[in-house]
This record gives C-alpha cells, sequence and structure tokens, in this order.
C-alpha cells in the first residue's frame, strides 16, 4: 500500500502542476487582435430639405391673336381712285383715317339727279296743295255737303306727298352711296394685308386688305382640369375690379432674343372641348406695340408664345428636390450621423422641375438622397455626399461606435489582474 501511494503521489502532483500550469498560461495568454472590418456603405448624394413658399403655375403654349380684326370692304362698286400711303402690309393706321376711295363722279351724278327728283315732287306737291284749296273753296260757294274725297282731292294730294318722299329718300340714297364711296379706318391698329391697288375695279363686299386694332392681343392657352384646379379657375370664369385674372408671364425668341411679356387671364371658353377634354383660358396683353412691349420688341399677332400663369401661393411648405421624389410619394431620407436611409412618406402638394413641394413626413435641415439607389430599404447603409455652391463634394463620415474600444479596454485590465495574481 506504501508502495502504491509512493507511486501515486508523484504522478498526481505532476498532473495537479501541469494543470494550473495550463490554466495560468492560458490566462495570460493575449487575445488575438480583431481585425477591423471596413464598413460597407453606398455613396449617395444628398440635398437639404428646406422650408419656403410655393407659387403654384401652370406652363401653356399658344399663338397671339389680335381681340379685333376685320375685313376691309366696300359696300358699292367702283374704281379705285386713292390708297392711302398707310394701307400697306404692316402699316400703322389711325381711328377715323381714309383708307381708300372709290371714283365718285357716278355717285355724284346719282346726287344731282335725286336732288332734281326731289325738286320736282315739291313743285307737285305745292301744285296739289293748291288745287286741293281750290277745290275747297268751290266747294263751300255752291253749298255742297255731301261731297267725296275725290272731289276734295285728298288722294292727289296724298300721292304728291308720298312722291315727295320718295324722292327725298332717293336722295338720301344717292348721298349714302356718295359717302360710301370714302372707306374709312373703324379703329386704330395695323394692317395686316393689302389686296387692292390705285385703278382696280371692286365690287360691293370684296376684300381691300385686313386690319387690326393693336389695342389688346389675346392668346387661348388650353389647360386641363387639373391645371384649372391648380390654378383655382372655375368654367366660367371672367375677371373683374373685385376679382381679377392670374397674372401671365409669355415668352418668346424673337430676333435671336428671349422675350418676355406680362398680361393675365381675363376669361374662359364657354364649353370643354369635345376631343381634347381641355378648356381654353384667354389671356390678354394690353398695347403689345407700346407700353406692353419688351424693350421695343411687340408681341406681334401670329407669335407662337409660352405662358406661365400663375396661380395661388401656398405658405411654409416644405421643399425637397425633384430628384428626391420616388413614384408619387415616398423620399429617402440619409441620416448623415448614423449613415444610414430611412424610406419616409410624404403628403405631396406639387412637384415641377424646381422641386417637390410636400406638407408632411419630412422635416428641414434632413438630406433628401438624390442618387439612384437599388432595392433600398430602411437602416440600409450610406454615406451622404453633398454638392457644396463652389462645386467640391462634402463627405458626411458617421460617428464612430466606441463599443469595441471599451471591451478592449477591459479585456486588457483582465490579463493585467491574472498577471499579478500568477506573480
Amino acid at each position: 500500500m506504501a508502495r502504491i501511494i509512493a507511486i501515486a503521489a508523484p504522478i498526481a502532483i505532476i498532473a495537479v502542476l501541469g494543470v494550473g500550469g495550463v490554466a495560468v498560461l492560458s490566462a495570460l495568454k493575449p487575445e488575438p487582435e480583431k481585425a477591423e472590418e471596413a464598413r460597407i456603405g453606398l455613396n449617395v448624394f444628398a440635398e437639404k430639405v428646406r422650408k419656403g413658399d410655393l407659387q403654384i403655375t401652370v406652363e401653356a403654349q399658344g399663338e397671339v391673336r389680335p381681340r379685333r380684326e376685320i375685313i376691309v370692304a366696300p359696300q358699292i362698286s367702283g374704281r379705285i381712285a386713292y390708297v392711302s400711303p398707310d394701307f400697306i402690309d404692316g402699316g400703322f393706321i389711325k381711328q377715323g383715317q381714309l383708307l381708300v376711295r372709290v371714283e365718285a363722279a357716278d355717285y355724284e351724278l346719282a346726287v344731282v339727279r335725286a336732288r332734281s327728283g326731289v325738286a320736282s315732287a315739291e313743285q307737285g306737291l305745292t301744285r296739289e296743295i293748291a288745287e286741293a284749296e281750290l277745290a275747297q273753296q268751290d266747294i263751300e260757294d255752291l253749298g255742297i255737303t255731301n261731297v267725296s274725297p275725290l272731289a276734295r282731292r285728298e288722294p292727289q294730294l296724298a300721292q304728291a306727298r308720298a312722291a315727295l318722299d320718295a324722292a327725298k329718300a332717293q336722295l338720301k340714297d344717292a348721298e349714302l352711296a356718295l359717302e360710301r364711296t370714302a372707306v374709312y379706318a373703324p379703329f386704330s391698329g395695323r394692317v395686316w394685308e393689302r389686296d387692292v391697288d390705285i385703278g382696280q375695279v371692286v365690287a360691293t363686299g370684296q376684300s381691300l386688305g385686313r386690319i387690326f386694332a393693336n389695342d389688346v392681343v389675346e392668346v387661348s392657352l388650353p389647360l386641363d382640369d387639373e391645371e384649372m384646379g391648380r390654378l383655382g379657375l372655375p368654367l366660367a370664369f371672367a375677371a373683374s375690379e373685385t376679382q381679377p385674372g392670374p397674372k401671365v408671364d409669355f415668352s418668346a425668341v424673337v430676333g435671336g432674343v428671349e422675350r418676355h411679356w406680362t398680361g393675365e387671364v381675363v376669361r374662359t371658353a364657354a364649353a370643354v372641348n369635345s376631343q381634347t377634354r381641355q378648356i381654353n383660358v384667354i389671356a390678354e396683353l394690353k398695347d403689345p406695340y407700346g407700353k406692353g412691349a419688351d424693350n421695343g420688341a411687340p408681341m406681334a399677332p401670329g407669335l407662337f408664345v409660352n405662358a406661365v400663369i400663375e396661380g395661388k401661393t401656398i405658405p411654409d411648405v416644405l421643399i425637397a428636390p425633384r430628384a428626391a421624389l420616388r413614384g408619387d410619394d415616398r423620399i429617402f431620407i440619409g441620416n448623415a450621423d448614423e449613415g444610414t436611409l430611412s424610406i419616409r412618406t410624404v403628403d405631396l402638394i406639387y412637384s415641377d422641375t424646381d422641386g417637390a413641394y410636400v406638407r408632411s413626413g419630412i422635416e428641414p435641415g434632413e438630406f433628401a438622397i438624390t442618387s439612384p439607389i437599388q432595392a433600398a430599404f430602411d437602416g440600409m447603409n450610406v454615406t451622404v455626399m453633398e454638392r457644396q455652391p463652389d462645386g467640391t463634394i462634402k463627405t458626411y463620415e458617421p460617428t464612430e461606435d466606441t463599443s469595441d474600444d471599451k471591451e478592449t479596454e477591459e479585456t486588457a485590465m483582465r490579463l493585467s489582474s491574472a498577471k499579478g495574481a500568477s506573480e
């Protein structure tokens, strides 16, 4: 028995020392350093959401037309004897100005003949009046009581009066025809085109040319129902002093220079177009050749113009870049500090090339992501980049997590304690 204990005791001591040594060495062995994993995040461009007022506008196109335009035509026939030097293509004319005169000789002779007829009719009436007075005197002298109207010459007297009235009417007609040998401008404006010249024989109603008034021009702008609602215009709108129409900015390239003119909506068309389902909004520009011109460049009839109609103003809306809008009501927001993406559903009011205007869903100062992202999800790692006004790009690095540093520090403290205990 003593021999067994003598053999087992050294083995047990060696085993205890071996196990204890392994434990001490394991405790003193430093943990392997963990390689710092590179953070994977998608670089995205973003712009800050801002707050401002929304001026709603609607764009349309149309052709400029004069509000008043007529074909100049004579009311009589004859040979052209005079044409005003202003009655030429593009000429300026004034109200009451003589444009064309037809030879008046035939019509002057007609007036002379008509006056002669009036004089003859007056003479006949005078004679009939005298004869009727004589007949009445004879009847009284004879004491006749039952006398017919014919004996009193009443029918003859009525016929003479009618003949005088007819002669005067013929004279008036001849004088009117003589007056119509001269064609005057009914309003101030410009000549669109002229169709006749001196020596040409014209018939009644034949076109002498076209003129238009230059006080007001109109543009018919077709809009759909959604655009009408955006402007707040009813179908039966007519501008008044108490309810003026929206302002309109007209623009077109004239002579290689982009010109702008400011008009206003004055009314809407009476019905919706059955083919396009649109309604025409009529906008006017006053004095297009004077005060309404752009540095002397008029908004002339026939010009095709772009129009921007100003609608109502909505104050204090959230404005994000148009490229940040995903679909109809989503915007991707980049959290610059955390380096994550957040998908927001917004209450969209309106969007155009200048931005997306929303009521809620985002906050001022947040970064709206404009870069295209496929398969985006909430919490996706991103690195926000912002383009500065000077063209440089500012990158927002996420704030580093210090939890790994704390764990390393605690491990080092444990190793130091174990080493002191072994010593």
